[in-house]
């Protein structure tokens, strides 16, 4: 039995996977795919998976993707005795773990993906996506107002999940303080070797590219202002 992970280390989706193989001390067989040259649209890509999306979990002749169900999937399976507070068989504890799961897919992700497009032709964000992050933290300091984690007391898939889209917001519109308990579970869990592991080298390559953008459209703005005179 062989995991194979098809991965692009900054998507936020894909470094979700890597913090909880780490946390779950899985071995993966990792893939970098070539995105640039479109590598996720060949027939070979596609035929595994129609999304042509990362992260694509190859487990022999099953492929799985989305990383919600890679990771609810990988925790069912080899999560052993870590199951048990990681993704509970308790149905109340799993719906609500599941609806932390569907924010990600519905709010935290879209954001960001929202707020790229917008920071690769301008230096900052526009106000309206920085309205609909600061909306998204202040339903996730709701949430950590009632548990210490985002789904109760204990960590779940749903922390994993939603930290690999908080960090890479976080870089682009800063928690502010008045979301207390966000920054609280936020400055907590970045201190986790798991999340050292699996998260940091990916949002590092984002911040890097974030910056060659800015420092690009700042070069072309100047170039624009020099024309104009």
């Amino acid at each position: 039995m062989t995991l194979k992970l098809y991965k692009k280390d900054p998507s936020p989706p894909v470094r979700a996977v890597l913090m909880l193989a780490e946390l779950l001390k899985l071995e993966l067989e990792l893939y970098d795919m070539d995105m640039v040259n479109c590598e996720h649209l060949t027939p070979e890509y596609m035929e595994k998976n129609p999304l042509h999306s990362v992260p694509l979990l190859e487990e022999d002749d099953f492929c799985l993707a989305d990383s919600h169900a890679i990771l609810t999937y990988l925790v069912s399976k080899y999560g052993g005795e870590q199951q048990a507070t990681l993704y509970p068989s308790d149905l109340r504890l799993r719906a609500t773990i599941d609806q932390r799961l569907h924010f990600d897919t519905s709010i935290l992700f879209p954001a960001i993906k929202s707020i790229v497009k917008v920071l690769i032709c301008h230096d900052t964000a526009s106000a309206s996506d920085e309205i609909l992050v600061h909306a998204a933290y202040d339903t996730m300091d709701r949430y950590l107002q009632k548990s210490k984690f985002v789904a109760g007391d204990n960590l779940t898939v749903a922390d994993v999940s939603c930290i690999a889209s908080i960090s890479t917001l976080e870089f682009m519109v800063p928690i502010h303080e008045k979301y207390a308990k966000l920054r609280q579970w936020f400055e907590m869990l970045k201190e986790e070797q798991w999340y050292k592991k699996g998260n940091e080298a990916g949002l590092f390559q984002v911040n890097i590219f974030l910056k060659k953008k800015k420092d690009l459209t700042g070069e072309e703005k100047c170039m624009k202002d020099s024309d104009d005179k």
